[in-house]
């Protein structure tokens, strides 16, 4: 199909759908599925399950949807499932704990009528403003959900602006030229890692505000830790996997970073601990308080703009957290993986 064809014409479209064990969250967006705002002959709504055991397949077959079983395992699995189930031009993914917006698809395809991208990712902000956690992932500065605010368009992901699997759509045939997604990575930058690839392939990246879903966010500590345990784990498996990447660049940095200022605490402490002098002690806990007034200051303007100057003190000790928990899960899978390769 050429410029001017696409420019006129409507794109078709197959919208992706993972789930597993979603039945709290499954039918809030199956509903928001129905009432999408497109041509039905150039759309397909496809719901690949990964052998759910809480009534997710129940719900879903109440819809006049694509149910099918995933192939594999993992979440780039569901994925990779869903593409040999579709014919769309473009191919879209949410998740089973997302709403999306009547124009959601149209919004996306707006940006495909330019032949030459590849991908496009949109924004996600949660959909419970009641919720703490909730809140605090829309507004700290270490977002895994992305909230850029302007549109972005390149070949390359930038730091700090990355796109989420939850709202994102990439044009078939570039998808098909990074061999779509790599099964071997899992829990995080599994998303990713396509995106790049093709970026590396000339295809162009676009990041549009426009395109935004509502997300249900973790909404207990313990859940939101698990997760970035779990991204952790990721990161790792994609340095393993993709070493050459700015991605696993990026990673590798992180945890340089991170291990070495704990190692350092750690060490302030035990050596205060073996000559009871305070100068260990002072440099450990002064370097700590540091770190923590450097993001303190970021989060002035959004204790004064929420009128909740709590805020202040709780997101540095969140976004510490989560940070040591993502660290953790990245030493994790590291001895893990090198464990299970001397096993072998």
């Amino acid at each position: 199909m050429d410029t001017m064809a696409q420019a006129g014409e409507e794109l078709s479209i197959s919208v992706i759908v993972p789930v597993l064990n979603m039945a709290k969250t499954v039918r809030d967006l199956m509903e928001s599925l129905m009432r999408l705002d497109y041509d039905d002959d150039k759309l397909e709504i496809i719901v690949v399950d990964g052998d759910s055991k809480d009534g997710t397949k129940e719900i879903v077959q109440e819809y006049p949807f694509l149910l099918v079983q995933q192939e594999g395992r993992g979440l780039n699995a569901a994925r990779n499932t869903g593409i040999k189930y579709s014919t769309g031009e473009i191919i879209a993914y949410t998740d089973g704990d997302c709403v999306v917006p009547q124009g959601w698809v149209k919004a996306i395809v707006a940006n495909f009528h330019d032949p030459g991208v590849g991908f496009v990712g949109g924004t996600l902000e949660g959909y419970n403003k009641n919720e703490t956690l909730s809140n605090y992932m829309d507004e700290t500065f270490f977002q895994v959900t992305p909230g850029f605010r302007f549109r972005i368009e390149g070949t390359d992901l930038r730091l700090l602006h990355f796109p989420a699997g939850a709202n994102m759509a990439f044009r078939r045939e570039a998808l098909a030229r990074v061999d779509f997604f790599d099964e071997n990575i899992t829990y995080g930058f599994d998303d990713l890692e396509p995106v790049e690839e093709m970026g590396l392939k000339g295809f162009r990246i676009v990041l549009d505000p426009e395109v935004n879903v509502l997300h249900q966010h973790r909404s207990t500590l313990g859940g939101l830790m698990k997760q970035h345990f779990n991204y952790g784990r990721g990161g790792t498996l994609l340095l393993i996997n993709k070493r050459t990447s700015n991605l696993a660049y990026w990673f590798s940095s992180y945890m340089i970073f991170m291990t070495s200022m704990l190692v350092f605490f750690l060490f302030m402490m035990y050596l205060w601990h073996k000559i009871r002098h305070p100068l260990p002690l002072n440099l450990g806990l002064g370097s700590l308080g540091l770190f923590m007034l450097v993001i303190m200051f970021y989060y002035l303007p959004v204790s004064f703009s929420t009128g909740k100057p709590w805020k202040l003190l709780v997101y540095p000790v969140l976004d510490l957290l989560r940070g040591l928990t993502f660290a953790f899960g990245g030493v994790y899978q590291m001895f893990r993986s090198t464990s299970q390769k001397v096993i072998r």
